[in-house]
């Protein structure tokens, strides 16, 4: 019998050595190793198959059971690509406290009471974490009944599966995976390998018997699951929440098997729950607030939708040596080209000045459409004039000065109009054909370079 040995296993791509490393030769991280007991295989262990066998892709059946489930929040739908797609697994990551736990149970009272199901799902969820004494104090506070919810206080990885396979559900939430353990395999719940086998071994168990499964997992102080990288790449759907104020939550995904990746999803925490935020566009914005210098309304395109956002910039003289550059919500990679870009074809020094950007709201927003809006607050704080107040900038800047196009312009612009702007400044290369402008009531103003743009009317 093959006797268990330990070894060193990074947690960043799984990559596995007998001594310990300060750098894994493998995805380059540092301090990355923790040691853990391997067991490997016996020669029947891997003698053994599947009794599956290859079949003709045509011979495949569409099964119906194939449709997605409405979660009863279209926010969450979206941000899932439709709802849930059948015996998937997704990872929903975010800070301790955040509303994972909300949401999910929120989510699991929604489907046991909606027509489509009739009630005839079975529903697991399996708490690792709290009581279930503290389940049912927040499922109480949720204005749905729960009486057809299974719970289950586990936290052995042996026992879930049990369970899992004398109930039989529809849909398995476990909260959270890293309070999950197997008692044949060393470690305590929560270290590197206890994740990592416990997840796969739920993964597998999901893909055999068909059930949706929910991994609930924390994240570190870096914004990374808790866990080994490989996480992320063995689950179908992976949902961050990101950018919270004290009222609101905001959840993407980043990664998705069945759908669009990058959708975003916006909710309000209340005393009964997370409710859906409609106008996500009003949430960022204020329309009624007086125009002050250094601030631009933009238009991002997230996921499948268009989201008008505002940009506040603050140019200041530098009292120190090194001049400061702090952005919140935007990449600072981009915000260096921009200020390279600005000063070399507007002729604006910003040398000797400490430059903030921020995203109004907490959102994070990786479009290059909204550069021109970020040109423009720049040139606002820079020269102290406010900006049209009834403009929105949309635009990606190229190294020589230009303006170039962006995508999904129409959507963007009936945004525009919705929201009760009057103005657009967009790439000369998107103007919207007869069609188009006859729908609209905005005066589009194309823009080609930036320096046209920011010393048109100055």
């Amino acid at each position: 019998m093959a006797k268990a040995k330990n070894m060193y296993v990074c947690q960043e791509c799984g990559f596995t050595t007998p001594k310990w490393m300060g750098k894994c030769s493998d995805c380059g991280e540092w301090n990355t190793f923790v040691e853990e007991q391997v067991s490997p295989q016996s020669h029947q262990q891997k003698a053994a198959f599947s009794k599956n066998e290859p079949i003709p892709l045509n011979k495949i059946p569409m099964e119906s059971s194939q449709k997605r489930i409405a979660t009863g929040s279209e926010e969450f739908d979206r941000v899932l690509g439709g709802g849930i797609f059948p015996a998937s697994v997704i990872l929903l990551a975010g800070e301790p406290g955040i509303g994972k736990s909300t949401l999910m149970l929120q989510t699991l009272l929604k489907l046991s009471n909606s027509a489509e199901s009739g009630n005839k799902e079975t529903l697991l969820y399996v708490s690792g974490e709290e009581s279930l004494q503290q389940l049912k104090n927040r499922a109480s506070r949720l204005p749905y009944p729960s009486e057809s919810i299974l719970v289950l206080g586990e936290t052995n990885i042996l026992s879930i599966e049990h369970h899992i396979a004398e109930t039989r559900p529809t849909v398995v939430v476990v909260d959270s995976v890293q309070a999950i353990y197997n008692p044949d395999f060393s470690g305590a719940p929560g270290n590197i390998g206890q994740v990592r086998e416990c997840a796969a071994r739920l993964f597998r168990l999901a893909k055999e018997t068909g059930f949706t499964l929910f991994l609930i997992g924390h994240v570190t102080k870096e914004g990374a699951v808790a866990g080994p990288k490989i996480l992320e790449h063995l689950v179908d759907v992976v949902v961050y929440f990101e950018g919270t104020t004290q009222q609101h939550r905001i959840i993407r995904s980043v990664k998705n098997r069945f759908g669009a990746a990058n959708e975003l999803g916006v909710f309000e925490m209340r005393h009964d729950g997370l409710a859906e935020v409609k106008n996500v566009s009003g949430l960022f914005i204020n329309p009624h607030q007086e125009q002050m210098a250094g601030s631009s309304i933009v238009c991002s395109y997230e996921g499948s939708r268009p989201l008008l956002v505002e940009v506040q910039a603050l140019v200041s003289r530098s009292n120190y040596g090194t001049p400061q550059r702090t952005v919140s919500g935007f990449d600072h990679r981009r915000l260096s080209l921009i200020l390279a870009i600005l000063e070399k074809y507007c002729r604006i020094e910003f040398g000797i000045h400490d430059v903030f950007v921020k995203v109004a709201g907490g959102l994070r927003i990786n479009d290059p459409g909204i550069d021109l809006g970020v040109a423009a607050a720049l040139f606002s704080s820079r020269q102290e004039q406010s900006l049209d107040g009834d403009a929105v900038y949309i635009g990606e800047l190229g190294l020589g000065g230009e303006v170039r196009p962006v995508s999904f312009v129409d959507q963007r612009l009936q945004e525009i109009q919705k929201m009760g702007f009057q103005q657009a400044y967009l790439p000369a290369g998107n103007l919207p054909d007869q069609a188009t402008k006859k729908k609209l009531s905005l005066l589009i103003s194309p823009v080609q370079k930036v320096n046209e743009l920011l010393f048109s009317d100055k």
